[in-house]
């Protein structure tokens, strides 16, 4: 049935207090889910240790060093980019585009909260409860078995947490774009998988971004995808330093800001005659 949008209704910001309680609820959804977060750890920690096997293979072959890491720094990166898997949730996921197509998503525009903020409080929430369920114990374990090798510059020592921060911001904003395809395509299925595809290539997941040949980084780095993974990193294993660290969040905070904007803009084009799939 078709839905029309409210024209001349004013933009509805999100109180403090209300996305403080949707971050908490997004935290304690995916506490419930304690065995799925176990079996994420082990299997992070097992896809850890076969690829930083495979990249002390790839620098024991060119001496010592391969795009300016060593090993301790390749063992930083594997472990770190690991822990972000579930954070800032490379693999995509497909809820709001689920509530466009059962038509629920017809209450949460009813409702008097910003409905893309709203997401975004609640993806926060879950990102939380993943830092600890999913990335701290595959860097305490794999630091301890091959090394680590902390940040000593000031600089990306103190950007490091908003590197992260920002890289979940820029993850929600693609992931809600994609979602947004629902209100056209009754199957999101195969926009997703690309998005998935794409983003596991080029975000710096399986091997660093240094790693890709010239093209491939280019461009690699004309799309968000590198601001989610390898950002963070790249701070972490000291890849980024200085003006370049501060370069770094700068980026992200550019990219986070322009796909919000973008995903506004979809949305408000989205709703403007709402036809709710299922009834």
């Amino acid at each position: 049935m078709p839905v029309a949008a409210q024209p001349g209704r004013p933009a509805v910001a999100l109180p403090a207090a209300a996305a403080l309680a949707l971050a908490r609820a997004g935290f304690a959804r995916w506490a419930t889910y304690r065995q799925a977060a176990l079996a994420g750890m082990f299997t992070n920690t097992v896809f850890g240790v076969i690829k930083l096997s495979v990249l002390l293979a790839i620098i024991k072959q060119t001496g010592g060093t391969v795009a300016g890491y060593d090993r301790d720094q390749l063992s930083t990166y594997v472990w770190m980019s690991q822990a972000l898997i579930a954070v800032v949730a490379v693999f995509g996921s497909s809820d709001l585009a689920q509530r466009v197509r059962t038509g629920d998503i017809a209450v949460d525009l009813a409702r008097p909260l910003d409905l893309q903020l709203s997401w975004l409080a609640t993806d926060l929430g879950r990102a939380a409860y993943a830092v600890f369920a999913r990335g701290v114990l595959p860097m305490v374990l794999g630091g301890a078995l091959f090394g680590f090798s902390f940040p000593t510059d000031p600089a990306a020592v103190a950007l490091l947490a908003p590197a992260v921060l920002l890289a979940v911001v820029v993850s929600f904003a693609c992931r809600f774009l994609v979602n947004l395809a629902a209100f056209w395509v009754v199957e999101i299925r195969g926009p997703l998988t690309i998005y998935v595809l794409t983003t596991n290539l080029l975000c710096g997941l399986i091997i660093p971004v240094q790693l890709f040949p010239t093209w491939l980084k280019v461009l690699a780095y004309a799309t968000p995808f590198p601001w989610l993974l390898q950002a963070p990193c790249d701070l972490a294993t000291g890849q980024s330093r200085g003006w370049a660290a501060a370069g770094t969040v700068a980026a992200q905070l550019a990219w986070s800001l322009a796909l919000l904007a973008l995903g506004r803009l979809v949305l408000a084009r989205a709703t403007r005659k709402l036809v709710v799939q299922g009834g």
